[in-house]
């Protein structure tokens, strides 16, 4: 009997007994529905039971950036920075691969930063302010802004900020022997030309324009403010290859370098290296009491080997004491 003929036989005896009839005819209809087309089986046994809530991935633990930046504490207004240097590479982090991406490192300079601060200190008895990258330039560019230095990954994110803290300090230490200071970021370049790269945040094309159109873009270049307050007759294009400029008095003691008096322009299609994030993040473009400068040391006869690592440390700390004493008035006492 089908649901429909149940409801017409409740119709026929007349409406006295349709109460009657409805509550017979609800009765057989659930009687029906317990025996339905599935032959008798609980249809409710094939619902699927909610799903237990997934618990939330645990956040990555951070990591521990302590030991991978080396500084040592100084007492001349000099900062040594080498952000290319370090070997330590973690096989827990991946390999840097943004668009891009360098991560050939700058053999020894580690070390050539080591020598330096070893020679002032024989010298004058005092060291420079140094900081150092010990991780290898494929896992973290300490010279690049904060996505390209980590390739993106967001663990090392601790690891630029410690490397630009550590940065910091060591210049506002610096401001506290004097009230200027210089902040030398120590590279190494594989170009055709040997000789040492200055990098002041202006272009190849920049330093070949004449002095009088050279002078005002110093301005807007990492020496800003050392151009802003320096000596007469040392200031705009002699800054940078003038007779008291850094790179004419490396020059002078047997190291090329581009911008001097002797060299003072890359010619058109040299490899030149103008600055990088470091020159323009911690030198005196926008104002700040310390300048920065770049230096890109050619391999051989610099950093290739111990020997010549100390021979060029004795140089620098020539040059850069004279550079100290003619742009800053400050000289070991």
């Amino acid at each position: 009997m089908t649901i429909a003929s149940l409801l017409v036989s409740i119709a026929a005896p007349g409406v006295r007994n349709a109460a009657r009839g409805i509550r017979w005819a609800l009765g057989t209809i659930v009687v029906l529905g317990a025996f339905g087309c599935s032959g008798g089986r609980d249809d409710t046994a094939s619902i699927t039971p909610p799903l237990a809530p997934v618990p939330p991935l645990a956040p990555e633990p951070p990591l521990d950036v302590s030991g991978w930046v080396t500084t040592f504490d100084g007492a001349i207004p000099l900062v040594l920075l080498a952000a290319h240097g370090g070997e330590i590479s973690p096989a827990t982090l991946p390999d840097r691969s943004c668009a891009g991406c360098v991560t050939l490192n700058d053999a020894n300079t580690a070390a050539l930063l080591y020598a330096i601060s070893d020679a002032f200190q024989q010298r004058i008895g005092r060291r420079p302010y140094v900081v150092v990258n010990r991780l290898h330039r494929r896992k973290f560019d300490a010279n690049r802004d904060r996505t390209e230095a980590t390739g993106g990954h967001a663990p090392l994110n601790p690891m630029w900020d410690q490397w630009q803290a550590r940065t910091d300090t060591a210049k506002a230490r610096a401001l506290r022997v004097h009230p200027r200071a210089l902040l030398l970021d120590v590279h190494g370049h594989a170009h055709a030309v040997p000789r040492l790269e200055l990098g002041y945040l202006l272009t190849s094309e920049q330093l070949r324009l004449t002095d009088a159109l050279l002078g005002p873009l110093l301005a807007s270049s990492s020496i800003a403010r050392l151009d802003s307050v320096g000596r007469a007759g040392a200031r705009g294009a002699p800054m940078l290859r003038g007779k008291l400029a850094f790179g004419t008095r490396l020059a002078a003691l047997g190291y090329p370098a581009v911008p001097s008096a002797q060299d003072p322009a890359p010619d058109p299609g040299e490899e030149y290296f103008t600055g990088g994030f470091t020159t323009q993040r911690h030198g005196s473009f926008g104002g700040g009491a310390v300048d920065a400068l770049q230096i890109e040391c050619n391999y051989v006869g610099v950093r290739d080997t111990a020997a010549t690592r100390a021979a060029f440390a004795e140089a620098m700390v020539t040059a850069t004491l004279a550079y100290l004493a003619d742009h800053y008035g400050w000289v070991p006492a």
